[in-house]
């Protein structure tokens, strides 16, 4: 039996709105987390521009959360630590992409479009098989972490 997903944000206009979520994406959550807080609120090209820029390690996401021992980066605006989640802003940009194909299925102008909400939560945590040996003959398995990731999109 497969779980059934919902959406985390209910009571949205379907003629104006497009979703996409992405499940089990094999990315850290608290990474995750950040990439989205940044892109939230952007026009989706302007999102997709700046996804881009952090894969390309031109610009940098501002870490507000998970901020501690991160290294000052420049071009933040209004804030000093970042980084450059590769792997997370790839994974998330495929997600945007997915939700700008549905907008253009439903019918909404994308030049108009708005994030209005992005979101990355934890998933399952799955055992590799793999383990890393410990002091007095133990061990400890490694782990996946795995995210679940949801984005909305409102035609303004």
């Amino acid at each position: 039996m497969s779980p059934e997903f919902g959406y985390s944000v209910t009571g949205l206009d379907p003629d104006k709105t497009a979703k996409a979520a992405g499940r089990f994406i094999r990315c850290s959550p608290k990474l995750a987390r950040e990439v989205c807080h940044a892109i939230k609120g952007m026009q989706l090209e302007k999102a997709k521009e700046y996804l881009t820029n952090v894969i390309l390690k031109k610009k940098a996401v501002p870490f507000k959360r998970h901020k501690k021992h991160q290294a000052h980066r420049k071009g933040l605006q209004k804030w000093s630590a970042g980084r450059y989640p590769v792997k997370a802003a790839y994974f998330i940009l495929t997600v945007l992409k997915n939700a700008e194909a549905n907008a253009e299925y439903q019918g909404l102008d994308t030049d108009r479009i708005r994030i209005i909400h992005a979101s990355a939560m934890n998933g399952p945590i799955q055992n590799k098989g793999k383990y890393i040996p410990r002091a007095f003959s133990r061990s400890t398995p490694y782990y996946k972490h795995l995210t679940h990731v949801e984005i909305i999109l409102e035609e303004k």
